[in-house]
C-alpha cells in the first residue's frame, strides 16, 4: 500500500499490516515457534554484543519468541496507527512509531513494566482498579514506594515528595463505574514537578480517546478488554509519546521485557490481530448502546413526579444510581473538556448503584442477555455485582460491560430483570438483617459452572480479577 496520510484508523486496522505480508494467505498464519534457525551462511552470523543486546525491535531478527515473534510484531505494527490517530503512515514509518508501542502477557505485566522502567518514589494515582494497586503493593514491598492520593492537593503531593521522575497515573474512564477525569489538567500537574503522566485508557480504548495527544507520557492498555474484544486472550499495552523521550522509552521498555518474561504467547498475538480488524467497528457501537441506555435508567430516575408508568416505578424503586461518563457531559465546566477528550462516544462501561445489597446480588440471575461474570469488553454483554471480585466496593454495585447486542433488546433484559427484583426492597430484606456466617456466604460461595453439560465446582469471590 503506498503511503498515503489520507487513511483513517479504521482503515490502517485492516491494512498497516499489509508491507509484513510475504504470503498469498489473506488471513495471516499463527506462527507457533518460539525458537528460529540462524542463517546458513557463516558471513552472516552476527552474535550478541559482550554486554547483551542493544536493540529489540520490529526490525530485530527472529531468534527466540521471548525477544520477538510474528505474531505480536504483526500486533504491535497494527496498533501503532490506532494509537496515534491522525499520525500520517510516512511518519509513523519514519519515526519508528510502531517500535512506541510494546505488548505483554496481561495488563498488570503492563502496569509493572512501566513501574520497573521509571522506578518512581511516589506514585498519585485515585481508587480504580484494584490490581494496579496490588502492583504498587509489591514494589512498596520491594523499594519502600509510597502512593498519595491523585486528588490531594498540592500540599500533601509536597509531604509526600512527589517530584521529578515519580509518576501521577489516572485511570479514565474509570474502574468500575466508567467515570471521566480531565487527563490534560493531571499532565499540566504532573509535569510541573518533572513527573510522569500514565494514563490507563482500558475503559476508552483508541477511537475514543487520545490520551498521547492530551500530554500522557505513557498509555496502558489490559488488551484484554477491547482489543481482545472477544473474552479469549489475556493482553497488555503500553505506548509511548512520541518523540526522543518516548522513543528511548520504549527501546528500555522492549529490553527489559526480555527479562521479566511478560511476553505475549504466539495464539494471544495472532487472536489480538484477528480483533484490531474490527475494534472500531465494536467499541463505537457498544459505547452507543451504553450511552442510550444510561440516558433511559437515568432519564427514568428524574421523573418522579412527571411519570408514573409502570417502567418508571420499577426502575425508580431498584436503581438509586448511574454513573457513566455521558452523565458527567451534561454538566457545561465538565463538558468544556469531556467533549474534546472522548469525541466519539463516552466507553460502553457504566455502573448501577440498587438501593440495597439484596437487589444487587440477585438482579444478575435473571438476566437473560448479560452474562453475570467479570471482565469486559468482549462482544457479548457483561454484568457483574462487582462484590463478587473486589472486596473494597460498595455492595450495592453492579458493572456494566455493553456488547455489540441490539440495545433495545438489552434494555428489554434489563427491565425484565429489573422487574423480578423490585419486590426486595419493599421486603426490607438487605444484608443488614444477615448473620456474619450468612454475609460471608454473599461473598465466597460455591458456584456451578456448566461447560458441555457438566458442572465444574469453583470458587467465586477471589480479589485479583478484572
Amino acid at each position: 500500500m503506498p503511503p498515503s496520510t489520507a487513511y483513517s484508523p479504521s482503515t490502517l486496522a485492516i491494512h498497516a499490516d499489509d508491507h509484513t505480508n510475504t504470503l498469498t494467505d489473506v488471513a495471516p498464519a499463527i506462527h507457533v515457534s518460539t525458537t528460529f534457525r540462524y542463517p546458513r551462511t557463516t558471513s552472516h552470523l552476527v552474535p550478541v554484543p559482550a554486554h547483551g543486546a542493544e536493540e529489540v525491535d520490529l526490525s530485530t531478527p527472529l531468534v527466540y519468541a521471548r525477544l520477538a515473534n510474528s505474531n505480536i510484531n504483526r500486533l504491535e505494527t497494527i496498533l501503532a496507527p490506532l494509537v496515534f490517530p491522525g499520525v500520517g503512515e510516512e511518519e509513523i514509518e519514519q519515526e519508528g512509531l510502531a517500535n512506541h508501542v510494546v505488548s505483554y502477557s496481561s495488563g498488570l505485566s503492563a502496569f509493572h513494566a512501566v513501574l520497573v522502567n521509571l522506578v518512581p518514589r511516589v506514585v498519585a494515582i485515585g481508587e480504580g482498579y484494584h490490581g494496579c494497586h496490588g502492583v504498587l503493593g509489591l514494589h512498596t514491598k520491594m523499594s519502600g514506594l509510597k502512593t498519595v492520593s491523585l486528588f490531594a492537593d498540592d500540599a500533601a503531593w509536597d509531604d509526600v515528595g512527589l517530584g521529578k521522575g515519580d509518576v501521577v497515573h489516572i485511570e479514565t474512564p474509570l474502574n468500575p463505574t466508567g467515570e471521566a477525569f480531565h487527563i490534560a489538567a493531571f499532565a499540566e500537574r504532573a509535569h510541573k514537578r518533572g513527573a510522569y503522566l500514565t494514563v490507563d485508557a482500558t475503559f476508552g480504548p483508541p477511537g475514543l480517546q487520545d490520551p498521547l495527544a492530551l500530554g500522557a507520557d505513557v498509555v496502558m492498555h489490559s488488551g484484554t478488554k477491547y482489543i481482545g474484544g472477544h473474552s479469549d486472550l489475556l493482553c497488555g499495552i503500553l505506548a509511548t509519546r512520541r518523540g526522543t523521550r518516548g522513543r528511548e522509552m520504549a527501546r528500555v521498555l522492549r529490553l527489559e521485557r526480555l527479562f521479566l518474561g511478560s511476553v505475549m504467547g504466539n495464539l494471544e498475538g495472532w487472536l489480538g490481530v484477528r480483533s484490531l480488524r474490527t475494534l472500531e467497528l465494536r467499541v463505537q457501537r457498544q459505547s452507543k448502546s451504553a450511552e442510550k441506555l444510561v440516558a433511559w435508567l437515568d432519564g427514568l430516575l428524574g421523573t418522579k413526579d412527571t411519570d408514573t408508568s409502570e417502567e418508571a416505578e420499577i426502575v425508580r424503586k431498584t436503581v438509586k444510581k448511574i454513573t457513566h461518563a455521558s452523565l458527567q457531559a451534561k454538566d457545561p465546566t465538565t463538558a468544556s473538556w469531556l467533549t474534546k477528550q472522548m469525541p466519539n462516544g463516552y466507553g460502553p462501561v457504566f455502573a448501577i448503584s440498587t438501593h440495597t445489597p439484596r437487589q444487587a446480588k440477585t438482579l444478575p440471575e435473571h438476566l437473560k442477555l448479560f452474562h453475570h461474570a467479570t471482565s469486559l469488553g468482549g462482544v457479548e454483554s457483561l454484568i457483574e455485582w462487582r462484590r463478587m471480585s473486589d472486596s473494597g466496593v460498595d455492595e450495592r454495585l453492579l458493572r456494566v460491560s455493553v456488547g455489540v447486542e441490539d440495545w433495545e433488546d438489552l434494555k428489554k433484559d434489563l427491565l425484565r430483570g429489573l422487574r423480578a427484583v423490585v419486590g426486595l426492597r419493599e421486603e426490607g430484606k438487605g444484608m443488614e438483617g444477615k448473620e456474619e456466617g450468612e454475609e460471608k456466604e454473599l461473598v465466597h460461595r460455591e458456584i456451578d459452572v456448566q461447560t458441555g453439560g457438566e458442572g465444574a465446582k469453583g470458587v467465586g469471590g477471589a480479589d485479583g480479577a478484572v
